[in-house]
């Protein structure tokens, strides 16, 4: 073996044993009330920007805002620490690749609870009880999906999505996009008619003048509710303690003004949460 072959192989060994100690540092992170968290002083939450108003850039500070930003909020102040959001794609999230790969102890962003994710991941109790919307610019003549359908329009969704899983179970192949922001340019600009996402998301779109063109022309009432994700099997007093923020914030009030804050008055059934 050469010199140079020598100071490789010596080389590698190095690197591979800082990796191996980088991992074991990151894995350890600090423990706080039983709660694992990946980095000292901060509960680190993942999301896929933008999906007002659950969460959001704010333009004037660069901060992530939005309701269920404040929701963990309210789980990060009971462990003493702040939160951390951390944007990543939402086919990682909703696989629990996310989690697995350490970049986040909790997942938000309207993610609905379904069997099929309860594989993967843990989830709290639900927080929130969401409809699907479909949207579509002024005098469409739209009132359903079946109208979509024997008119022949253009149907447009938000990939990885359980309002993209609904229309396909209904027989439509729709165009998907990436992210929200992305669907909605879709349908202003044309390349789709008719788009569908989640009611809450559709309300706070048109609060915006500049979509003053647009209308929901219907309500898909498919039964979702939202759940915040944890690591499978890995951290039981994460999902405790969200769990009793939640109910907290449900029981004190504080979940009633987040819901005004954010999306608007609380339906009259819901009687304080969801």
């Amino acid at each position: 073996m050469s010199r140079g072959t020598v100071r490789w192989a010596l080389g590698a060994g190095l690197a591979a044993m800082l990796l191996a100690t980088s991992a074991c540092g990151g894995d350890e992170g600090a423990t706080v009330q039983g709660v694992k968290l990946i980095e000292k002083g901060a509960l680190t939450s993942c999301t896929h920007l933008p999906y007002p108003p659950f969460q959001s850039e704010d333009q004037k500070t660069g901060k992530v805002v939005g309701f269920d930003v404040d929701i963990i909020d309210l789980v990060a102040k009971k462990l003493g620490v702040t939160q951390k959001v951390v944007d990543t794609p939402f086919e990682t999230m909703k696989t629990g690749s996310a989690l697995n790969a350490g970049k986040c102890d909790i997942q938000m962003g309207g993610m609905t609870i379904t069997p099929e994710r309860r594989r993967f991941m843990d989830v709290s109790d639900p927080y929130f009880d969401a409809t699907q919307a479909l949207l579509a610019k002024k005098g469409s003549g739209v009132t359903s999906l079946d109208d979509v359908k024997s008119k022949k329009l253009k149907l447009g969704s938000q990939a990885g999505t359980t309002g993209e899983d609904h229309v396909k179970g209904k027989g439509f192949d729709p165009r998907s996009f990436d992210n929200s922001n992305a669907e909605l340019n879709g349908l202003r600009t044309g390349q789709v008619d008719v788009i569908v996402q989640d009611d809450p998301v559709v309300k706070g779109w048109l609060k915006d003048p500049a979509n003053s063109g647009l209308e929901i022309v219907a309500s898909l009432d498919t039964g979702e509710q939202y759940g915040m994700w944890m690591r499978k099997d890995h951290n039981p007093e994460l999902v405790e303690i969200t769990n009793r923020a939640i109910a907290e914030a449900r029981a004190d009030g504080t979940y009633k003004k987040i819901h005004e804050k954010w999306i608007g008055p609380m339906p009259a059934a819901a009687g304080g949460g969801s």
